[in-house]
Formats: C-alpha cells, structure tokens, sequence
C-alpha cells in the first residue's frame, strides 16, 4: 500500500476508534459527492468493511440539484460515479432534489441553503431505508474553518464534531476524516488516480469559508502541527481562564 493511502487510513482507525464511531449492526449511509473526500471515506469504509472488528453495512447516496452541471437537473450523468461505487461493493442511489427551486421569492442561493437542502434530504432517505448512521467526508481543515467562522460570525465556540446526534431524527453523524488535514486526503484521492468532480455552481467562489481558509493559513503558516493544536484545543478546554 502507498504511503498516502497508508496515512489516511491509519488517520480514520484512530477516529473510528477513538470516537467510537462504528458499533455492532450499524448501518452507515454515505454521503457522496463525487469529490477526493466524500470518494476517499468511501474507498476506506469499502476497505475496512472486510476487516473491521465488528460486521457492518455500507450504502452511498448522491444528491444531483437542479444546480448540477448548469442545472441539467435529470440530465446530470452520474454513472461514473454509481460505476466506483459498485467497484467497491457499495450499493448506490441517486436522490434528485431542486434546491434552487425550493427558494421563496426573494430568497437568494447561498452555500448554507444548499448544504441544508442537502442534507436533511440524506436523512429522510435513511431513515426511510433503515441506516441508522450517515457518514460524511469533513475533514479536519473543515472542521477548523467552521469553528473560526462560528467565532468570528456568531461569537460562540462551536464546530462540526467528530460525532453527532440528532435530536429529530434517530440518526447519528459521522465524519472519519476528522483526523486528516485536506492534503492529506488529496494525496490519497491521487494515490487512486480518483478523477474529482466538484461543486461548480459558482455561489461559493468568494464566500466566508474561502476567506477563513486563508486566515487559517497565515495564522499556522501551513504548519501541521499548529492545525493539529488548534484541533485537540477543543477538547482541553481551560474553563477557569475562560470569561
């Protein structure tokens, strides 16, 4: 195995395991996009469903907008990637769901209403088709953003975690990459000579995660180790030299 590849999957058996994310008869939807993390978490899950300590079952599903490929809607082909996915044994399915034509009069598109489109269209799917876990490909340096971002926009200290309950639904999120920085998961997605396709609707060119991605870079100066501090931050919490 190359190194790359090594890595990651070195990086998401200790997620797995130091988070408890796997549990016996879990049924775990994927999230799938078509992109180097969503395709990379998929690879490895495949991968580790043959030795893992505890049986468990896997299903991929991609939501095609009437934002994909200039709004082909229907028309957006997605048999590559129902073709990688059946390559590694996992059951695909497709969901079509009109983002942009769900907005009200004079609502604007942003990332958030899409993401959230998006995302509660993946749960109904899998509490309708009995998964009880929906895993999905952020990795750390996302998790890092939505953090900044949170304390900068809302002045609160929150981010996406490792592992999530829902409330409303009996679903539990997972995301494996926690552990791995974006370099890291390009390296592997390039191990696999994975072709990347990815969001191309043109409304997050100048948005508030690119810009945070950038003061993170110049705040660690690229530096692993300073991105892997800020992370384990968020769990040695100092509450009495906190206001």
């Amino acid at each position: 195995m190359k190194d790359a590849r090594s890595t990651l999957q070195k990086l998401t058996e200790i997620a797995l395991r130091r988070y408890g994310m796997i549990e016996p008869g879990d049924r775990i939807l994927l999230a799938v996009s078509g992109g180097k993390d969503s395709s990379c978490l998929a690879w490895d899950l495949a991968t580790k469903q043959q030795w893992w300590d505890v049986p468990f079952e896997l299903g991929a599903c991609h939501i095609a907008t009437d934002l994909d490929s200039a709004g082909l809607g229907a028309a957006y082909d997605d048999s590559w990637l129902a073709a990688r996915m059946a390559a590694w044994n996992i059951p695909y399915s497709r969901l079509e769901v009109p983002v942009a034509g769900r907005l009200k009069p004079g609502e604007r598109m942003n990332c958030y209403w899409c993401a959230t489109q998006r995302r509660t269209e993946l749960m109904k799917f899998a509490q309708a088709h009995g998964y009880n876990k929906l895993a999905l490909g952020h990795h750390m340096d996302d998790i890092l953003e939505t953090l900044f971002m949170n304390m900068l926009r809302k002045g609160e200290f929150a981010t996406m975690p490792p592992v999530m309950r829902y409330e409303k639904y009996p679903l539990t999120v997972i995301r494996p990459l926690a552990l791995c920085e974006e370099r890291q998961v390009l390296a592997c997605a390039e191990e696999l000579e994975l072709v990347s396709h990815t969001c191309t609707c043109g409304f997050n060119t100048h948005g508030a995660r690119k810009q945070t991605r950038k003061l993170i870079e110049t705040l660690t100066g690229g530096s692993s180790h300073a991105k892997r501090n800020l992370f384990a931050s968020m769990s040695r919490i100092r509450h009495d030299y906190l206001a």
